[in-house]
């Protein structure tokens, strides 16, 4: 009787009253809707095999690994092999191999870091006004950037069609061949390099392929938001902005599909 009064006062008001331990609530996203995913044995067995690559660390971030294997596995329908520029740990790669049976499918991915954290150089004045510099700093200073390339082409040796390349994007780039994309995964934390990516892979991206923003809409990082939506504006494509903090785009099919030189502000 009285919960229902309560609940019928803050209605009144404006409010609702949410079990959030009934709810979705990690990584900067809380929703009332389902997560039912967390449960499907497919999706645990790809989280786990990308907690293993991340020597069992949980970034909690199940909705935006969700999101990476629906477009990973939709992928699969354009022509091209996968590139990840960002890759850490290869926790979401891993799970992403895992998740496909991936030695098994005729292509190869390409797994494009530094492995010594953010290039320091690569950072805008807006970047460094905006403190995401610092941050870079701190987590490469407590260790929370993946050094040791010798572990992580252990992590990946499982698969033999997982190509690691250790380098500076985009001055790695040219010296890898990759002709033609079927998905890319963009997560380097940085504006700079993100853009440079981008524009250097779009022309080998089949038509129908998609290319995945990791920190498209996250907060606090509105520079690489910036950098990609002048991408967007000059190219001629759209970016679907989503709850996770990632970002997405299609590849056109064809150039009647392709939407005007304007992107959504």
């Amino acid at each position: 009787m009285i919960k229902a009064l309560i609940r019928k006062t803050l209605g009144h008001a404006g409010f609702a009253i949410i079990n959030i331990r009934r709810h979705y609530d990690e990584d900067g996203l809380f929703t009332i809707h389902s997560d039912h995913f967390r449960r499907d044995p497919w999706f645990r067995a790809a989280y786990e095999r990308g907690l293993k690559a991340s020597n069992g660390v949980d970034p909690h971030f199940e909705w935006r690994l969700h999101v990476a294997l629906w477009v990973a596995s939709n992928a699969l329908a354009a022509p091209g092999n996968f590139v990840e520029c960002g890759v850490n740990t290869g926790f979401i790669s891993s799970a992403i191999m895992e998740a496909l049976d991936w030695e098994n499918i005729a292509r190869r991915f390409f797994l494009i870091d530094t492995f010594a954290g953010p290039v320091i150089s690569q950072f805008s004045a807006a970047e460094i006004q905006r403190g995401r510099l610092k941050v870079a700093e701190d987590h490469i200073a407590a260790g929370a950037y993946e050094t040791d390339v010798t572990r992580v082409r252990a992590n990946f040796s499982e698969w033999p069609n997982a190509v690691v390349v250790q380098g500076r994007v985009p001055d790695i780039l040219s010296s890898i061949d990759i002709t033609t994309i079927a998905f890319l995964h963009l997560d380097m934390n940085c504006a700079y390099p993100d853009r440079a990516a981008l524009e250097y892979f779009w022309d080998r991206l089949s038509p129908g392929a998609f290319v995945l923003l990791d920190d498209y809409a996250y907060h606090g990082y509105e520079s690489q938001r910036e950098a990609i939506d002048e991408v967007a504006r000059s190219l001629g494509f759209h970016v679907l902005s989503l709850p996770t903090g990632q970002g997405l785009i299609v590849k056109p099919k064809g150039s009647s599909e392709r939407p005007g030189p304007r992107a959504y502000p």
